[in-house]
């Protein structure tokens, strides 16, 4: 046998060793669960503290209120939901404030909120970089240790994209990949915003973007939100405020 015969053969049993030993560890690495959701909270500019204080009580009250627990338990026989939150502003300002927790039961769900509530501090405010936000959150969605059935980005804000890459460029590469964006439109400042949001921002199976006139009323959004992705039945269905992404 010549040497580089020899050579060959050697390499191809370290691809395959290299090879088994990938597929071990993704397997042994990755958890199966129902649905991978990233929540992305606007803290640009155009949101003032009281705004932001009032988007961290609408997403710290939704994973805590009974109707959410029980769509959360609904997915526990298939692994339950793996949740994430993200603060965001210009296209290079993301942060990621909760790291992906499994969420299973009320408990989890409490301390899910409660990590929240503790971890929401404001650590930059300038322009509104939405794809972005896309972008980074997508690349949270790919390097974390679950395998979703569903995967979801949730974004909410009150302003267009005016930083980085239009968004929907990146949502026609997040969606290729098989991840829902939705979103929620504030309307206080821009009250066609959700008409931007459906055209440039949401998109993949299902997408859909809530609408709420005014930060008062993100408590009630956020849960109607939240029951829309988590919940099987509701996801099939309509939710008061919400309208779907264009064909």
């Amino acid at each position: 046998m010549s040497r580089t015969t020899k050579l060959w053969r050697l390499l191809a049993c370290l691809a395959g060793a290299v090879l088994a030993l990938t597929q071990m560890t993704s397997a042994r690495a990755l958890t199966r669960v129902d649905l991978e959701l990233v929540l992305a909270v606007d803290i640009s500019g155009s949101v003032d503290s009281s705004e932001f204080r009032l988007q961290i009580e609408g997403i710290v009250r939704a994973f805590r209120d009974p109707g959410v627990i029980a769509a959360i338990i609904g997915t526990s026989a298939s692994g339950g939901v793996a949740a994430t939150v993200v603060q965001w502003s210009s296209v290079n300002d993301q942060e990621q404030i909760v790291p992906w927790t499994l969420l299973t039961d009320a408990a989890s769900a409490q301390a899910f909120a409660t990590a929240i509530e503790a971890n929401a501090k404001r650590g930059f405010s300038d322009s509104t970089g939405i794809g972005g936000v896309l972008r980074y959150s997508e690349w949270l969605i790919r390097r974390n240790r679950f395998e979703g059935r569903r995967k979801s980005i949730d974004v909410s804000g009150d302003g267009i994209n005016n930083s980085g890459i239009p968004p929907w460029l990146v949502r026609d590469m997040v969606t290729n990949r098989g991840i829902t964006v939705n979103g929620l439109a504030i309307l206080n400042d821009e009250p066609y915003l959700h008409q931007y949001y459906a055209r440039n921002v949401i998109g993949g199976a299902g997408a859909f973007v809530i609408t709420v006139s005014d930060y008062s009323d993100i408590v009630i959004g956020m849960r109607n939100k939240l029951l829309r992705e988590i919940s099987i039945n509701i996801a099939a269905g309509p939710v008061s405020g919400g309208i779907a992404a264009r064909p």
